[in-house]
This record gives C-alpha cells, sequence and structure tokens, in this order.
C-alpha cells in the first residue's frame, strides 16, 4: 500500500475523518489545504443510495452554478446553415457537420461539452460509440439537443454543470475554484445539492443521500453535515 507523503499527511492534521462537519467549516478546511502551485479546483461528491444500472434509479441532469466554475470549458457544435454562424457569434470553440464527426472518428476530441441541433441527429447518432462512453453523446434532457444553439453555448460557458450518477452511485462535480469566496463556494454547492435533490428518482428507496464530501484537486476528503447544504 503507497504511504502518505509529507504533503498530504500535513494536509489531513486536523481533519477527523469519521466526523461530518458544517459546509462553512469544511469549506476552511478545504481552502487552506489546497496549497499547490496551481487554482486547484474544489469538488464535490454525493454518494447516492440508488442502483444507476436500473433506469428508475438513474440521477442525470445539467444546472447552472450562480458563480460559474471558474474553468474554461471548450464546446463542439454540430449544425449547418445560418445556426452556424449562431455557434460561432455564442462563443463556440469548435463548430461542424460531416467534417467534425470524421475527426471525432479519427479520435480528434479537443472538447469538453458537445451540442447539436436536431436535424444533425442523423450524423450525431453515428459517434455513440465515441462520445457516449466520454459522456459527450448531445442529449435532448439536457438541453445539449436544440435548435437555440445559441443558449446552449451561452450556459455552457457560463457555469453549467452536467452531474451523473458512477456505477457506484456517487456524483463528481466541481463547484469552482479554491480561490473563490466562501459565500461563493457554499453558494454553488447548495445550488448542485438542490438540483440533486429535485432529481430524486421515482425508484430510489428509503435514504437517497448516504454521504457527502468536498475536496480540493490535491487535498484530502472532508465529509459534509448534509443537514447544513439545505437551502
Amino acid at each position: 500500500m503507497a504511504k502518505n507523503g509529507k504533503r498530504i499527511k500535513k494536509a489531513l492534521d486536523g481533519i477527523d475523518r469519521e466526523a461530518d462537519y458544517a459546509l462553512a467549516d469544511a469549506l476552511k478546511m478545504v481552502k487552506e489545504r489546497a496549497t499547490t502551485k496551481f487554482d486547484e479546483t474544489v469538488e464535490m461528491s454525493i454518494n447516492l443510495n440508488v442502483d444507476p444500472r436500473h433506469a428508475d434509479q438513474m440521477v442525470r441532469g445539467v444546472v447552472s452554478l450562480p458563480h460559474g466554475t471558474g474553468k474554461t470549458v471548450r464546446v463542439a457544435v454540430f449544425a449547418k446553415g445560418d445556426k452556424i454562424k449562431e455557434a460561432e457569434a455564442a462563443g463556440a470553440d469548435i463548430v461542424g457537420g460531416e467534417d467534425l464527426a470524421e475527426k471525432i472518428q479519427a479520435g480528434e476530441i479537443n472538447f469538453d461539452r458537445c451540442v447539436a441541433t436536431p436535424d444533425m441527429m442523423s450524423v450525431v447518432g453515428k459517434l455513440g460509440k465515441v462520445l457516449g462512453p466520454r459522456g459527450l453523446m448531445p442529449n435532448p434532457k439536457l438541453g445539449t439537443v436544440t435548435p437555440d444553439v445559441a443558449g446552449a453555448v451561452a450556459a455552457v460557458k457560463g457555469g453549467q454543470v452536467e452531474y451523473r450518477t458512477e456505477k457506484a452511485g456517487i456524483i463528481h462535480a466541481g463547484v469552482g475554484k479554491a480561490s473563490f469566496g466562501e459565500e461563493q463556494l457554499a453558494a454553488n454547492i447548495r445550488t448542485l445539492f438542490d438540483a440533486v435533490m429535485k432529481a430524486k428518482p421515482s425508484g430510489a428507496k428509503g435514504t437517497y443521500v448516504k454521504r457527502a464530501s468536498l475536496s480540493s484537486t490535491m487535498g484530502p476528503g472532508v465529509r459534509l453535515d448534509i443537514s447544513s447544504l439545505e437551502q
């Protein structure tokens, strides 16, 4: 088993790994321990009492964080005609059709989110095996298959976060940067948590949220008192 280095041991000092901390206290701990030379991302993990292998227990959606993520998001758009100019004007990083599909098939995926107009789904649909496993497939339920490409691009660029349960029923999402103020991070965290609560699936039984924690990119996790997350 790998041993913790001096930096991690120092970061762990003062954290009770079995205790649940109020959001304000947890944020202070996480920010104080984000000591690397780059601006670390503050990440939230929510362990849900669901089995995403069952369709009626999948938790997935998008939410716009009030203070954004602090991350530069590269957006690709599948469009044609006038929609190309609309996407470009909205700040899309890559816009195309069949040519873009060919690049993706060849393994050239230089984007973080993908948007498509409905009339381009016949092209995009063929990329399911490539984009699907990466969580990049446009989806009307997530607002990424839409005739309003300008609005979709603006939302993604403006701090929209997609959340989705992994196999173990855990959601991981970035909620800002360590350089953000504590109030900004708290507002983002509560907005994400509220969205996940509202997305509770019909198949979820018993206690919906089992645990939640915060961490920075290179820092240790700090467990959260669930009651302190409620709006």
